[in-house]
């Protein structure tokens, strides 16, 4: 059977010639998903869901479908869903493995999320409305529960020695995060050995089975850094779409090497040095001006990194900080700068859950309503789709305006942040721009007018501000226009 398999992997390859490359992906906007948090496919909205528990709560792929018009509307161009193979069944010390990161068998998939039919069914949806698809895999680890390991039930690794020898990773080695384990003794994660030849080929045949068959248009890569780079070259190479990885650090030096082996990688030295910034009005908006050009420096290219202020390993911005002007600060930081954009569900719904598993919240409650940040993410998405590669290919140039504002110029775009808060009023002056250039800002849709010297004199109240010339944005439907 397993033969089987891999020889359908193998012809379903052949077949599959639509997937969709990084610089496709370079304009879209996604929207991340936790499966099992974001909808069910009864359409309820009053389905108790404590995060602290941390089981099954009953979002399934039907459920994601019914709601893509709600991410649709939103001006998000792509989805990103929750890894979609088996999982470790059962309770444990540490909850189910509603996540997904718990992986028993790679072939079969996750039932709690539904059929193959309707994985199928909401990729094709997905596609009918012109939107990408990307799914998140783990291709460093299996799942078992407790000390003692049943390789037996693993699939198709399903011996001891598929994996690495037991150790405890130390944080501070490469060499231990690439062979030592992750997980504790409630819940134990075998490391594939990933550099045994037959581990690495079926681990790429697995994922040419599933962008094939499944028609996935791109690949998250769980745990990059905890697999040798070499091994993502040849992987990233032959999958076929575009892949970004997870490298959690926030070092430039760390995170960007890994470029030379993937499409791009999640950006957070940038989100790091935002959320310091920005979630205070004592941050650190110096750190905030700089990080950003060290990135352009290290990397071989941002624009294919991913750019988000929160996801599922970290606690969401609305647990720390509840004003709405910095709220929209963060909501610009997410959309804006060098990057494709990445938010996590209920970013835009503001909740407050801060760190795992309390931000992996259940959305329906909120019944998906419009509100004040539903609004800022529609807008910043119209105003980045409309202006297409003129605004994605081109790199955001940072200065520090004052303690407590920045400024980000990028393509024919004026982003101005700033940590005040909501209804301080802060004046700062803009330069830079093109003299005499009558501009707009898109949040408000007042309009100012440099001077002579390209310079611009505004006052904030806490809000962001993003100026453009009122010129460009024609057709645009943004304030009217």
């Amino acid at each position: 059977m397993y033969i089987l398999l891999l020889l359908v992997s193998f012809l379903s390859a052949l077949q599959y010639c639509v997937a969709a490359t990084a610089s496709e992906w370079r304009g879209r906007s996604i929207y991340q998903i936790m499966t099992d948090r974001f909808a069910r496919s009864d359409g309820s909205s009053t389905a108790p869901c404590d995060p602290n528990d941390r089981v099954y709560c009953g979002g399934t792929w039907i459920g994601i479908i019914n709601q893509l018009p709600y991410i649709q509307r939103m001006g998000f161009t792509a989805i990103w869903i929750s890894p979609v193979s088996e999982q470790l069944s059962g309770n444990t010390y540490e909850g189910y493995a509603y996540h997904g990161y718990w992986t028993k068998d790679l072939y079969a998939l996750n039932s709690n999320f539904g059929t193959e039919q309707d994985l199928k069914d909401l990729v094709d949806a997905v596609h009918n409305l012109g939107m990408y698809i990307m799914v998140d895999i783990v291709m460093n680890h299996f799942a078992n529960k407790g000390e003692h390991i049943d390789y037996s039930v693993l699939r198709p690794f399903n011996e001891q020695r598929f994996y690495h020898p037991l150790c405890n990773i130390d944080w501070g080695n490469q060499s231990s995060i690439e062979h030592c384990w992750m997980g504790n003794g409630y819940v134990a994660l075998p490391d594939c050995n990933t550099e045994d030849p037959y581990v690495v080929e079926t681990l790429i045949q697995y994922t040419i089975y599933l962008v094939s068959t499944f028609k996935i248009d791109g690949l998250r890569l769980d745990a990059a850094r905890n697999i040798r780079k070499s091994f993502w070259a040849d992987f990233s190479k032959r999958v076929g779409v575009y892949c970004q990885g997870e490298v959690w650090s926030g070092e430039p030096d760390i995170i960007c090497p890994y470029q030379g082996y993937m499409d791009g990688l999640h950006n957070y030295p940038v989100k790091e040095s935002a959320t310091r910034a920005l979630t205070t009005s004592n941050g650190n908006m110096g750190e905030l001006s700089y990080i950003p050009g060290k990135m352009q420096e290290r990397c071989k290219d941002v624009t294919l990194f991913g750019t988000f202020m929160e996801n599922h390993d970290n606690p969401r911005m609305a647990s720390l900080t509840t004003d709405m002007s910095r709220l929209k600060n963060t909501a610009v930081m997410s959309i804006l700068p060098d990057g494709i954009p990445i938010v996590f569900y209920g970013q835009e719904q503001a909740l407050t859950g801060a760190n795992d598993p309390a931000n992996r919240q259940a959305l329906w409650p909120t019944r998906y309503s419009d509100n004040e940040l539903v609004s800022t993410f529609t807008l910043l998405n119209q105003l980045r789709n409309f202006l297409g590669e003129s605004y994605t290919t081109v790199l955001g140039r940072w200065s520090l305006v004052s303690n407590s504002v920045v400024s980000m110029h990028k393509g024919p775009v004026m982003v101005v942040l700033t940590n005040s808060g909501k209804g301080v009023s802060t004046d700062a002056d803009i330069v830079g721009l093109d003299a005499y250039s009558d501009l707009v800002d898109v949040m408000t849709c007042q309009e100012v007018r440099c001077d002579g010297t390209g310079k611009v004199k505004i006052t904030l109240n806490g809000d962001p501000m993003v100026l453009c010339p009122k010129s460009i944005l024609s057709g645009s439907g943004i304030c009217g226009m």
